[in-house]
């Protein structure tokens, strides 16, 4: 399969010592396929070997940070082959059936996301428009998220019959009665709303997102590396002691288990929708785009 060509999906630069990554998919709402994957982790791996980078920013360009997996877009690669980085398990192309799906999902999406979690330097997600399924793993894994008061979240992938995105991690991110709610309807949920559950540490005006990011990042710089380093360790470490990581582990099974009946009874893994049916369903911009 030939992927069209799209230069600098993910860009990066740095500004006194805050190394910003950005996802470049505008045209798709900064929607991702393996390319932007690995470009994000080589973009964060930049970042964590340059010892003048404090912290790293994590940002969507245009206006929705990100609206998930690429469902749809020319630029779709599901056949692509890419080196494995992030699991020791072997490469999804060419294999058959659920073999193919829980290799390539176990890279590129759970693998990766926990790779990015342990960063062992301070991340921040800046959050603007769409947050939508693959957007929130991509959120959640930053240590803080600062949200503009027009950006929204939500996970409507049980539309699918599936519970929920591959890094689960929603009972631990807006507790348990919440993870029901934001899964069982599907609905998306405002800036606001997250930060009153906790999900996100700050909402601002639009027009403050970059600046307000920014000062808290400059903050963040000033305190000692290692220190930095340690304290985000034990954060994680209370948070999988507290069963995060078996949780996911855990839902990554029963995420496979829902794809296997969708391909028995139906015409596909992902219950015959797509980017723009998610969309229709829910009469709300989802995951991916045409």
């Amino acid at each position: 399969m030939t992927v069209p060509f799209e230069a600098d999906v993910v860009t990066y630069e740095v500004r006194d010592s805050v190394a910003v990554v950005t996802l470049n998919r505008p045209d798709y709402r900064n929607a991702q396929n393996s390319v932007v994957t690995y470009a994000l982790d080589a973009a964060f791996q930049r970042a964590v070997e340059d010892d003048d980078v404090k912290v790293i920013v994590l940002a969507g360009n245009g206006p929705h940070f990100s609206a998930g997996h690429d469902l749809g877009t020319p630029g779709r690669d599901h056949h692509v082959e890419y080196e494995n980085k992030a699991t020791m398990w072997w490469d999804h192309v060419d294999k058959p059936g659920g073999d193919q799906r829980f290799a390539r999902e176990m890279e590129v999406y759970l693998g990766m996301c926990r790779r990015w979690r342990e960063i062992p330097k301070p991340t921040i997600a800046m959050v603007q428009g769409a947050c939508i399924a693959g957007g929130l793993m991509l959120a959640w894994v930053c240590d803080m998220i600062v949200a503009a008061d027009d950006a929204f979240f939500s996970d409507p992938v049980v539309r699918m019959g599936i519970p929920g995105v591959e890094y689960f991690a929603h009972p631990w991110m807006v507790g348990s009665r919440f993870a029901k709610e934001m899964l069982f309807t599907g609905d998306r949920f405002t800036a606001q709303r997250a930060y009153e559950i906790g999900m996100v540490n700050r909402v601002v005006a639009r027009k403050d997102l970059e600046k307000e990011t920014f000062e808290l990042a400059g903050r963040i710089a000033e305190m000692p590396r290692f220190g930095l380093a340690l304290t985000k360790k034990a954060v994680n470490q209370c948070e999988d002691q507290m069963g995060m990581r078996n949780g996911i582990d855990s839902v990554f099974g029963l995420h496979h288990f829902a794809h296997a009946h969708n391909a028995e009874v139906g015409k596909d893994s992902l219950g015959g929708l797509d980017a723009k049916a998610m969309a229709a369903s829910a009469r709300a911009p989802q995951e991916g785009t045409n």
